[in-house]
């Protein structure tokens, strides 16, 4: 059995080995994926100096507030105008300037009678008001939206402003999820006798489509070392970056998974973690044709593959396309917590945010690694360290966001 650090540090460098490739898609479908390159402008933006507001265009000298109107540009439309002191173009939001224009009067600030605009009473105006320059966002050759940006509807209008019409993305992992146990049954079937529901099968998938990486259902494998073997070597044939495991892989009669991987070749990282809860966690890889398989045994109770799922894979998988992890937070303890062992603690707990700017946290009832309804009412995990025991109420713990 290892730390939690060792295992941490173990599951990050195979991580470092796994090859992140790279595919060309459609502008619009790579809303939500990983961008593999920087984006340049290849024009100033805006194009041109432009109004941001509908109003009047002027060349600026602050004792006039008086002007004829000689003409209008719709946006899209540029017509050029000779402005002097005493004139102004109507112009529509993000309408070209013309030449010698450095001021708009919003049309709200004017009053309009025989072709004159007057300024209105109390209204205020400055030199280069309602105008935005030419490049002023971003100008032509620069870094428009960076490389390893999780790409949202904001990103994509940015992109098509750069005249791109598709990206480079990273491609998603493809991570393969198989639950095992002679006790498991689909979620379309009604459970009898000694029978449950498999909720793992579809924790981890959903889990898997939450960092938007693609899932691979290998279903339910009875507790039978040959049927364990045959769905386990086709999971492997099929190559994924990543397989998950649930059940089979601690010490009972019926474990099979930990040594069905040994027969099939995964190289074995580690097996135990002094965590709580997850203890059983298998961790090991295959290698295959093209690369590396990052295999990990998850435990049957469905707390403990979850809790395990986001220490093991999903902050690994945040951290290697560099997306946000969960966040973390120091809050105080509302109650004692009761912790008897070296191993390190994960809680499922509540916490919240108070006026006095501080973080407050609670555990939820029951800690049973099985007990995925008080799992649902949690939305942090409250951390308590290997040689920290029994935390009172009022001292301080780190909490990690669920």
């Amino acid at each position: 059995m290892i730390s939690y650090s060792k295992a941490l540090d173990i599951i990050q460098a195979e991580f470092g080995k796994l090859n992140l490739k790279t595919e060309q898609i459609d502008l619009v479908g790579s809303v939500n994926r990983i961008l593999a390159e920087d984006v340049i402008s290849d024009i100033n933006l805006p194009p041109f100096d432009n109004s941001a507001m509908d109003g009047f265009a002027i060349k600026f000298n602050e004792g006039i507030k008086r002007w004829k109107i000689i003409g209008e540009i719709p946006a899209g439309n540029f017509n050029n105008f000779n402005i002097d002191n005493n004139s102004a173009v109507s112009i529509m939001t993000g309408s070209k300037l013309p030449k010698d224009c450095d001021t708009v009067i919003p049309v709200e600030d004017t009053e309009v009678k025989d072709d004159f605009a007057y300024l209105k009473p109390g209204a205020r105006f400055a030199h280069g008001i309602n105008t935005r320059k030419i490049g002023e966002d971003l100008s032509k050759g620069k870094n428009a939206i960076p490389i390893f940006t999780l790409l949202k509807p904001h990103h994509i209008a940015v992109a098509a402003s750069c005249g791109r019409s598709t990206l480079k993305v990273f491609k998603r992992l493809r991570i393969g999820v198989l639950a095992t146990g002679d006790e498991l049954v689909d979620i379309h079937e009604t459970p009898t006798g000694d029978k449950i529901r498999c909720s793992n099968l579809y924790a981890m998938i959903s889990a898997i489509r939450n960092l938007n990486m693609h899932s691979v259902n290998f279903g339910i494998a009875k507790d039978s070392k040959q049927l364990i073997y045959d769905r386990l070597k086709w999971a492997f044939e099929s190559e994924p970056d990543i397989l998950l495991t649930t059940g089979g892989v601690s010490f009972g009669k019926f474990d099979y998974v930990k040594e069905v991987f040994e027969q099939l070749g995964v190289e074995t990282k580690f097996w135990q973690v002094k965590i709580k809860p997850g203890k059983p966690v298998f961790f090991g890889t295959y290698k295959h044709s093209q690369g590396l398989t990052l295999v990990f045994g998850l435990p049957g109770n469905p707390v403990s593959s979850l809790v395990n799922f986001l220490l093991f894979v999903q902050q690994n998988i945040q951290t290697m396309y560099r997306i946000p992890l969960n966040p973390k937070y120091r809050t105080i303890l509302e109650e004692d917590l009761k912790k008897e062992d070296s191993k390190r603690h994960f809680m499922r707990g509540v916490c919240r945010y108070e006026s006095d700017g501080k973080f407050y946290a609670r555990k939820i009832g029951s800690q049973s690694s099985g007990n995925l309804a008080e799992m649902g009412k949690a939305n942090c995990l409250i951390i308590v360290e290997e040689d920290r025991m029994n935390p009172a109420k009022g001292e301080t713990v780190e909490c990690i966001m669920i």
